[in-house]
């Protein structure tokens, strides 16, 4: 019965970060798009969507950790590992991308964008080795 209240609150965890997800993902889609199509001229609604895209991004990191703290053990073995290997590639390739991009090496500009991109498929692949690799 532990085990299923675990499962219970562990299930509750999870659906509460994919709330904050969406929100902070849609904040940063309204920060992105609404800047350049909405509201181009406004430099107060841009500077309070930001701002709300920061406090919503604070909220993502906060359940985030809840999520994780409350894991069991083999969870934040794979988060850890998880994170840790993306962390490092996101590093090592992120500044060879850069040092590219400054050497003229690729025909267009290293954007945060495409490091962002990268860093979330990175944990993603890691995630799936790693839930192969343990369970």
């Amino acid at each position: 019965m532990s085990n299923n209240k675990f499962t219970l609150k562990q299930k509750s965890n999870l659906k509460i970060l994919a709330y904050w997800t969406l929100a902070w993902t849609s904040s940063q889609a309204l920060v992105t798009f609404g800047s350049k199509l909405i509201w181009p001229e406004s430099k107060v609604i841009i500077i309070l969507s930001i701002l709300l895209n920061i406090g919503l991004g604070i909220g993502l990191i906060l359940a985030n950790r809840k999520y994780l703290v409350d894991g069991d053990e083999l969870e934040k073995k794979i988060a850890i590992e998880s994170m840790s290997l993306a962390l490092g590639l996101s590093i090592v390739v992120g500044l060879a991308y850069s040092s590219a991009d400054q050497a003229n090496l690729i025909p267009f500009h290293a954007e945060i964008s495409h490091l962002v991109i990268f860093t979330g498929i990175s944990i993603l692949v890691s995630i799936g080795i790693c839930r192969k690799k343990y369970l």
